[in-house]
């Protein structure tokens, strides 16, 4: 969880289970919001399932994942949450187990931040439809 005064919705999501055998493309972020749920995600979906999940995130956001499927959302939920954001991404992670996401090919935190490629998680839900 980032440190100092300034709001951080997004938080670094690490890789359930320990780290990638190949270095990320992109940082996965998790709103704050569910970031609990994160953490939670191995003990309701599986440790191999969450880690498919964030391996897809990792180094190919945009593209069709080797595991599960995924769909753009549409409407307002769909729409890209800024300038250089990919429109919002609903990953089928199992039956109990969905993510809507967002990408950047080029995010900066900050003003004076560097230039990262990134994906965020905007929401994580394990009900049923």
């Amino acid at each position: 969880m980032p440190a100092g005064g300034a709001y951080h919705p997004l938080w670094p999501g690490k890789r359930p289970g320990g780290r990638p055998a190949v270095a990320p493309v992109y940082r996965v972020l998790v709103h704050r919001q569910y970031f609990d749920r994160w953490l939670e995600m191995p003990e309701r979906v599986s440790v191999e399932k969450a880690q498919q999940l964030w391996d897809h995130l990792a180094h190919n956001p945009g593209g069709p994942p080797p595991i599960g499927s995924t769909c753009i959302l549409r409407g307002k939920l769909g729409n890209p949450q800024g300038e250089g954001w990919s429109r919002t991404i609903h990953y089928e992670v199992s039956g109990a187990g969905r993510v809507n996401y967002q990408y950047a090919d080029a995010y900066r935190a900050s003003r004076d931040g560097d230039l990262h490629r990134v994906v965020a998680i905007l929401t994580i839900d394990y009900s049923s439809h």
